[in-house]
C-alpha cells in the first residue's frame, strides 16, 4: 500500500568515491560471466571431453532455475528489515559462498562418466548462480535507491558495468597471458587443463573479495536508503506480488529486448574462442591482445554512452546500439566467408580483427548501460501506478536477461557446434572450411534475428525522457509528503564507518 511503501529516493549526486565503491562489487559477476560465456565450454568440451551441445544444454538447464530464484531473492530484499537495511545483509553473505562454488565449478571430479560430469555441471552451475544472486540482484537494486536523479543513474551504473566487464576482460586476460600461456606440451595454450585449475583458485579469491570491498565501501550509504515496510507480506501474497510486478509493460519491453541482445553476446563470447583458435588460427598469446581491445572498446564505451544518453535520449541511445552491434560483430567473419578478408598470419590481419572487436564492444556495452539506466526508471513509473517500490523484483529480472549471456547464449553455441559437426579435440589449422563456413553463416544469421526482434520490442518502450522523468518524480514527492516518510528523516539506522 503507498502508506507503507518507502518513497523515491532523491536526486542526489554521489561522490567518486561511493560510484567506485558501488562499481568494484561488480568484478565478481564479471569474471563469473566471461568465465561461463568465454571458456566454460571450451573448457568442457574440448578438455574435458563431453559433447557441446549436452555441455550447452546443461548450462541453459541451470538458467531455468534462475528465473524463479532471481525474483524470490529480488523480494526478499525488498521487504528485508534489518539494522544494515535491505540489501547489504545479503551482499555480504554471499561473499565467501561465491568464491568456493566457483572453485569447485573448475575442478569436476575426475574419472566420471559423461552422465555424472554434466550432472556436476549442472548442480554446480546452479549453485554459482544462486549465490552470484544474492549478491546481484540486491546490489544491483542500490542503483536507483542511491539517487533518482536521470543522468546520475547512467553515470552510476555506468561505473558497475565499467568494472564488471573490466574485472571479467582482466582476469581473462592474465588467464590467457599466464594460466593458458602456450607451452611446448600445449602449443594452444587455451587447452591445457592445468592452466583452468591455477585459474579456479585466483578467480574465486578475487570474487570474494571484490563483493567485501563493495558491501563495506557503500556501507555508510544505508542511511539515506528507502526501507522496507514493516510487515513482511505473506507467501500467497509474496508470488501475487511478484507475477504483477514482473507484468508491468516497460519491465517486459526491456526484458524481452535485453533476453536478445544478451543472448546475442553469448553467442559472440562463447564462439570467440573458437573463431580465434580454429578460424584465425591464432594461440593464447593473441587471446591476450584480443581481451586488451575488448578492454579498450569498454572503456570507450564508458564515456560514448554517457554522451549519447544526453544528446539522444537514453531510448533513441539504445536503438542504435542494438542496431550497430551485430553489424560490426558480424563483419570480419562474413568477409572470411566472402574470401575478401587477409590471409592468416599477414602483418594486418590481428590490428583489422582487434579494432573491429573495440569497436563492437562499443556498443555491445552500450546497449547492457542503457538497458540498466531505463529500468531504474522503470522503477518510479510502477510506484506510481502500484503505490509500492519493488527495486529488487525488478532488478532481478534485470540480472536474469544478464545471465542469458551464459543461458541461451551457451546453449545456442553448442547445439551449433554441434550442428555443424564440429569435432571434439579439434587441432587448429586443420578444421574443414566447409564446417568453419557452416558455423559462421548460422552465427550471423541467429545474431541478425535476435538484434531485428529487440529493435521491434525496444521501439515500443512507453516511457518518455528527462523531462517525464521528473514530473514522475515530482508526483511522487507529493504523494510522500503525506504518506511513507522520505528516506533519512526517520532515526538513523547505525552503520559502520
Amino acid at each position: 500500500m503507498a502508506t507503507t511503501a518507502p518513497a523515491a529516493p532523491g536526486e542526489r549526486h554521489l561522490g567518486l568515491g561511493t560510484k567506485l565503491a558501488y562499481g568494484v562489487g561488480s568484478v565478481a559477476y564479471g569474471i563469473k560471466d566471461n568465465g561461463f560465456s568465454t571458456l566454460l565450454l571450451l573448457f568442457y568440451n574440448q578438455v574435458v571431453g563431453l559433447p557441446a551441445d549436452q555441455v550447452g544444454l546443461a548450462i541453459m538447464a541451470a538458467l531455468v532455475f534462475d528465473a524463479f530464484v532471481d525474483p524470490v531473492i529480488g523480494h526478499f530484499s525488498d521487504h528485508l528489515n534489518s539494522r544494515w537495511g535491505r540489501r547489504h545483509p545479503f551482499m555480504y553473505a554471499s561473499a565467501l559462498p561465491i568464491g568456493v562454488l566457483y572453485l569447485l565449478l573448475w575442478n569436476p571430479p575426475r574419472g566420471g562418466s559423461t552422465a555424472e560430469t554434466l550432472g556436476w555441471l549442472f548442480a554446480v552451475a546452479v549453485l554459482v548462480r544462486t549465490a552470484i544472486s544474492c549478491y546481484e540482484v540486491p546490489s544491483s537494486a542500490l542503483a536507483p535507491e542511491l539517487t533518482a536523479d536521470y543522468h546520475e543513474r547512467t553515470s552510476v551504473l555506468g561505473f558497475r558495468y565499467l568494472f564488471g566487464w573490466l574485472g571479467g576482460m582482466g582476469m581473462l586476460l592474465l588467464t590467457f597471458a599466464v594460466f593458458l600461456a602456450n607451452t611446448p606440451e600445449y602449443p594452444q595454450g587455451q587447452l591445457n587443463p592445468h592452466g583452468y585449475v591455477r585459474y579456479s583458485y585466483v578467480a574465486a579469491a578475487l570474487m570474494t573479495t571484490a563483493i567485501l570491498m563493495s558491501a563495506l565501501g557503500t556501507h555508510r550509504q544505508i542511511r539515506h536508503l528507502p526501507r522496507a515496510a514493516p510487515v513482511r507480506p505473506p507467501l500467497k501474497r509474496t508470488f501475487h506480488e511478484i507475477l504483477g510486478t514482473l507484468s508491468n509493460k516497460a519491465f517486459l519491453i526491456l526484458f524481452l529486448t535485453g533476453i536478445c541482445t544478451y543472448t546475442n553476446q553469448g553467442l559472440t563470447f562463447a564462439l570467440a574462442t573458437y573463431f580465434n583458435t580454429y578460424l584465425w588460427e591464432f594461440g593464447s598469446h593473441v587471446l591476450v591482445i584480443y581481451t586488451v581491445a575488448v578492454l579498450v572498446g569498454v572503456a570507450l564505451a564508458f564515456g560514448f554512452v554517457r554522451i549519447l544518453s544526453r544528446r539522444m535520449g537514453k531510448k533513441r541511445a539504445a536503438l542504435w546500439c542494438v542496431a550497430i552491434y551485430p553489424v560490426i560483430a558480424s563483419a570480419p567473419l562474413l568477409g572470411r566467408v566472402a574470401n575478401v578478408m587477409p590471409a592468416n598470419g599477414t602483418l594486418i590481419l590481428l590490428p583489422l580483427l582487434m579494432g573491429l572487436t573495440a569497436l563492437a564492444i562499443v556498443f555491445g556495452v552500450g546497449v547492457a548501460i542503457m538497458l540498466a539506466s531505463m529500468m531504474a526508471d522503470v522503477v518510479e513509473d510502477a510506484q506510481a501506478r502500484t503505490g509500492e517500490r519493488r527495486e529488487g523484483i525488478f532488478f532481478a529480472g534485470s540480472f536474469f536477461m544478464q545471465k542469458c549471456v551464459s543461458g541461451f547464449g551457451l546453449f545456442l553455441s553448442g547445439a551449433i557446434l554441434t550442428a555443424v559437426a564440429f569435432p571434439v579435440g579439434a587441432v587448429p589449422g586443420k578444421v574443414d572450411k566447409a564446417v568453419l563456413d557452416q558455423l559462421i553463416i548460422v552465427y550471423c544469421g541467429l545474431m541478425a534475428v535476435f538484434s531485428v526482434i529487440a529493435l521491434f520490442v525496444l521501439s515500443r518502450f512507453p516511457l518518455g525522457g528527462e523531462a517525464e522523468h521528473r514530473q514522475r518524480l515530482e508526483r511522487l514527492a507529493e504523494t510522500a509528503s503525506h504518506s511513507s516518510p522520505l528516506p533519512g528523516s526517520e532515526p538513523e539506522i547505525p552503520v559502520i564507518e
